[in-house]
């Protein structure tokens, strides 16, 4: 490449001493800008930053008429420099005037200029502005200018990602790349929540982007791609991972693209241009990023997940911090940002120090926003491209009531928030007040309102909202949380903590239900097609009957002089409740034999939540003592829609007749039987879908600490024969009908009940 002060990688040098030296923001670019052009045989080279409004304004030129500096203000849609910034793409022209998008600025004196060569400015596949070339010959600039051009663009990112920048534009009119934000997503958890961004995967921070020694740098970068190709070839050939299946179809789509040549060449052209390794990386990472969120196809969107994930794990090769993301130190007010992740990462984060959660994915009903939900953490999914919208430590908020996120908000935005906080705790206190009142309808009809729960720190939520007990305790929550598999005595010390938390309320233990998305961090994975369709829970459990014997004897010990209530999960046949039940009977024998205290009572029963117990109803209802409803996967199951996948989570309505049809089945056989029933999955912790169970005749519900005052207020205020025959109704009608939620909204506006 020619250059007249000795090609690009003199030209970075010269830029990183530019960059050290302590000049103002303006002096910093206008250097820049005339050792890009003195570099590029360059007429002109001009910087353009795209602002908060979306327009894009000239901030510092070599060549066009210095006074159309600050004042030169043009659209996203307007002229060749628009056209770069909305594409993400170069524009090389050797004729640029007869361009149809070329745009006239008589003030930039530009018109002597003919070719033109626009690269965007990227950082994380954002666009932050444009770096122009021009030059008053019909030149054509070669593949190696441009590219040289696209690296110094990256340099440019960090100044005005630093917002070192902001200084020099009025109110309104500051950088984009330190921009509010208002985000939309998906209400996952109810609160609201203010503080710091902390990334779940910290990106791999490149301080060093600048090559001394480029065939030094060729090395590296060769040595680390084959490491991590090793290491994808090693997680291909581990025999704990299926022949098939969709994780192994990842690993080969990660192996495809860690074999690509075209990724790989264009890793070292950007080397040859005088970066490290790691700032090669980085800047093929943000191209391609910069594509394909201008996709719209979503295969290829997915792709880009993976490209990234690979581009972070030979980063991690080449700064020596292979073996995935760092545990960081939280800060007091800590907003967790990610893709995605699962319930054990989340609980192992010090969770006094969590305010909120915004996920690029997340579903209504998966494992992660049930944790989120029982920890009072509000939670935000679908927030598209978060990961790549926020750094480190911005200023956040995560409203978890309407699903939206503000990032870096507004003063005026930020007290809004603050006085909504306020009001929802004058909210809170109107529930508190509630809380020694009887669940009771406008009718006279008792609704049992239990509490779900998990971890100690769910504990003082039994007296704080007046649950008149624990409906769902989830064993695994403790396994999760521990770094090794708890003892029984650890275990014993746990269930006998929550029995005397709940005094006189009875509480309903489920086993182990481990499997699917809830791994326990010291036990194998095992890979399968469909987790949530394998081996998990009672299967796991009667499986390795050590593993359920040991609990269910905690169990037995920590309930002595007390009545113990015992759920089995994912029961699909009635014979495996036999086997965990003659389980039950034999560490029973076992304490006997050996002169152990005993509960007073030992009550077994049943999760309902696979539709083959459906229509193994009576059979069942004669053997167990009692039976839970987890509504979140039945759900998902009848409708063949896994509820931790964002495109089909919520395709279907729980309130759909034929969700509504079964459940009402459930409780009809129950009541016919003379056996309690509760149902405990989340559709019990929103007033809307509570109504509809109770119209559908549940008496018993359980649900999460945060939805006790909203769904008691509803009740109290119900009359639930009136909604029992609209429901009935509805339900005895045609099946047309998608879901009958705008009907059941209609009559609690009508009613005025609060939801």
């Amino acid at each position: 490449m020619r250059g007249a002060l000795g090609g690009p990688r003199v030209l970075l040098r010269r830029l990183r001493e530019v960059m050290a030296e302590p000049v103002s923001a303006q002096d910093r670019l206008d250097k820049i800008v005339v050792l890009i052009a003195a570099n590029m045989v360059a007429e002109v080279c001009s910087v353009y930053v795209l602002r908060v409004d979306g327009t894009l304004e000239l901030y510092a030129t070599e060549g066009l008429n210095r006074t159309a500096v600050h004042l030169t203000v043009m659209r996203i849609d307007e002229g060749l420099v628009g056209t770069v910034a909305r594409e993400a793409e170069p524009i090389s022209l050797s004729n640029a005037q007869a361009h149809p998008a070329f745009s006239y600025r008589p003030e930039t004196g530009e018109e002597i200029y003919h070719s033109f060569l626009g690269v965007p400015i990227l950082r994380a596949g954002n666009t932050l502005g444009v770096l122009v070339v021009q030059n008053r010959a019909h030149r054509s600039y070669t593949e190696e200018e441009i590219e040289a051009l696209q690296t110094t663009a990256m340099v440019l990112a960090e100044i005005i990602a630093s917002g070192e920048l902001t200084a020099l534009a009025p109110p309104g009119a500051e950088p984009a790349a330190r921009r509010p934000l208002h985000l939309k997503g998906l209400a996952l958890s109810d609160g609201i929540g203010l503080g710091h961004v902390v990334l779940h995967e910290p990106r791999i921070e490149v301080t060093k982007v600048i090559a001394d020694d480029v065939p030094g740098e060729l090395k590296r970068l060769d040595g680390a791609v084959e490491t991590l190709r090793t290491s994808i070839d090693i997680m291909l050939e581990d025999e704990g991972v299926a022949r098939v299946g969709e994780h192994r179809d990842i690993l080969e789509t990660y192996r495809m693209f860690a074999h690509d040549r075209g990724w790989i060449t264009r890793m070292r052209e950007a080397i040859m241009t005088g970066l490290t390794a790691e700032g090669a990386v980085e800047r093929v990472q943000s191209d391609t990023r910069a594509r394909m969120l201008r996709m719209t196809d979503p295969y290829l969107r997915e792709r880009m997940h993976d490209l990234d994930d690979l581009a972070n794990r030979l980063l991690r090769q080449l700064t020596g911090r292979a073996g995935g993301p760092e545990q960081v130190k939280l800060p007091d007010n800590a907003i967790i940002i990610a893709r995605n992740m699962s319930p054990a990462a989340l609980l192992d984060y010090d969770r006094t120090r969590i305010r909120g959660l915004v996920l690029e994915e997340g579903a209504a009903t998966s494992h992660l926003t049930i944790v989120a939900r029982a920890l009072n953490i509000a939670a935000v999914g679908h927030v598209e491209n978060i990961v790549g919208l926020v750094d480190p430590g911005d200023s956040i908020i995560v409203d978890g009531v309407s699903g939206e996120a503000h990032v870096r908000p507004p003063a005026d935005v930020e007290e809004a928030y603050v006085e909504k906080v306020r009001f929802r705790a004058k909210r809170l206190e109107q529930y508190a007040a509630l809380r020694d009142r009887p669940t009771v309808t406008r009718d006279g009809v008792t609704i049992d309102l239990n509490l779900n729960a998990g971890l100690l720190v769910d504990l003082p939520h039994i007296a704080e909202t007046g649950a008149s007990g624990i409906g769902l305790f989830r064993t695994e929550l403790q396994f999760m949380i521990a770094s090794a598999f708890p003892r029984t005595n650890e275990q014993l010390k746990l269930y006998r903590a929550v029995l005397d938390a709940a005094g006189e309320r009875p509480v309903v233990f489920r086993t182990l239900d481990i499997g699917g998305d809830k791994v326990l961090p010291y036990m194998r994975a095992i890979e399968e097609e469909n987790p949530a369709l394998g081996w998990r829970a009672i299967r796991l459990g009667l499986d390795r009957p050590g593993l359920l014997r040991s609990q269910i004897r905690a169990l037995l010990k920590a309930a002595i002089g007390r009545e113990l209530r015992l759920i089995f999960p994912m029961v699909s046949a009635v014979e495996e409740f036999d086997r965990a039940r003659h389980i039950v009977e034999r560490e029973l024998t076992h304490l006997r034999r050996h002169g152990h205290g005993l509960p007073e009572r030992v009550l077994v029963g049943v999760m309902l939540e696979v539709p083959a117990l459906l229509f193994q109803l009576d059979e069942l209802f004669e053997r167990v003592d009692f039976a839970s409803v987890g509504s979140n996967d039945l759900v998902q199951f009848l409708f063949a829609a896994d509820r931790g996948n964002a495109r089909v989570a919520d395709r279907f309505d729980a309130l759909s007749p034929s969700a509504l049809r079964a459940l009402k089945l459930i409780a009809d056989k129950a009541e016919a039987r003379g056996k309690a029933v509760t149902l405990c999955g989340e559709l019990a912790s929103r007033p809307l879908e509570a109504l509809a169970l109770a119209a559908i005749g549940y008496r018993k519900l359980s649900l999460s600490p945060a939805s006790f005052g909203p769904v008691k207020a509803m009740f109290l205020d119900l009359d639930l024969s009136a909604a029992t025959a609209l429901v009935e109704t509805l339900l005895s009608g045609s099946t047309e009908l998608a879901t009958i939620r705008p009907q059941l909204k209609m009559f609690a506006e009508k009613n005025g009940l609060p939801l």
